[in-house]
Formats: C-alpha cells, sequence, structure tokens
C-alpha cells in the first residue's frame, strides 16, 4: 500500500500546452514529455513520439533498470520484438520488461504516432535532449563519447 490516508488528498497534476522536442532535423521525428518521471514522482514517464513517412527510429537495444511500453497511436510503426521485426498498427501494443530486447521505426509511407511508458520515471528525457542537441547542432562524437552517452543513459545497443 503506497497511500494510507483515509480521505485522499488533491494531489493531481495537470499539464497544458507541453512542447514538443524535435528529435531529428532530417528526419521531423519530434517527442513529447508529457509526463516525465520528475512529474510523476517517478513512478513512470509517459512520453509521445511523432515519426514522418519513412523515418528512422532506435536500432535493436535493451535497458538493465526499466521497462518499456509502446501504444501505437497513428500509422504503422516497425518493432523489434526480440526475434524479428513487426509492423504494428494503430491500436497495437508492445510491452518491454528489462532487459528485453526492442527497437522501432517508421518504414511506412504515411506518419505515425505512439504513447511511449516507461517504468520506473527515471529521468530518460535527459538521453533523448542530449540526442537531439547532437544531431542539432551535428557534433561529431567519439566511440568513447558514444559509449559514455549510452551508459549514463542504460541504453544497451545491439545488433538485430
Amino acid at each position: 500500500m503506497t497511500y494510507l490516508g483515509e480521505k485522499g488528498e488533491a494531489s493531481a497534476v495537470l499539464r497544458t500546452d507541453v512542447p514538443s522536442l524535435r528529435m531529428n532535423p532530417q528526419t521531423g521525428t519530434s517527442t513529447t514529455f508529457v509526463a516525465p518521471g520528475s512529474v510523476t514522482r517517478g513512478e513512470f514517464g509517459l512520453f509521445r513520439w511523432d515519426m514522418p513517412a519513412g523515418a528512422s527510429g532506435a536500432g535493436a537495444h535493451f535497458h538493465r533498470t526499466f521497462s518499456e511500453s509502446f501504444y501505437v497511436m497513428a500509422g504503422v510503426v516497425t518493432f523489434y520484438n526480440g526475434e524479428k521485426w513487426l509492423d504494428v498498427s494503430e491500436g497495437g501494443f508492445l510491452y518491454v520488461p528489462p532487459g528485453g530486447l526492442h527497437g522501432f521505426s517508421n518504414n511506412a509511407d504515411v506518419a505515425a504516432s505512439m504513447l511511449i511508458l516507461f517504468a520506473p520515471g527515471i529521468a530518460r528525457e535527459k538521453y533523448f535532449e542530449e540526442l537531439a542537441d547532437i544531431r542539432a547542432t551535428a557534433r561529431t562524437l567519439t566511440e568513447q563519447e558514444w559509449a559514455d552517452l549510452f551508459a549514463r543513459h542504460d541504453q544497451v545497443n545491439v545488433d538485430s
């Protein structure tokens, strides 16, 4: 039990007009940090991910410390489920526990949008902000700098 009160309390958090972050200037992919862990007391994070037609995404990878769930709101997202790449249409859902191999992209000729939920609510937005900055400034990282970035953010990339 996480709440021991008898009558409940006014503790809801409302966010409106949450800005989007342009993840990749070349593809136009963007994300919206709908409810980062800083808003949810670290219980979960919820991001919206919007990809134009044909946009690349995340290659095969896994995380050691958090799960991720994906819900396709529009279009078709191609997901890697640890064994193969699958096209998932609007309404499809993919749950990935810690250690589970996964990846995603938009291989379709129409835009796609999905929600990404991760738990617990670590500061995952920091990873995406760093990636967006690297792409926006066309900064070139060494192999060691990439390795450090991935290690800081529990991003273990693998071949699929």
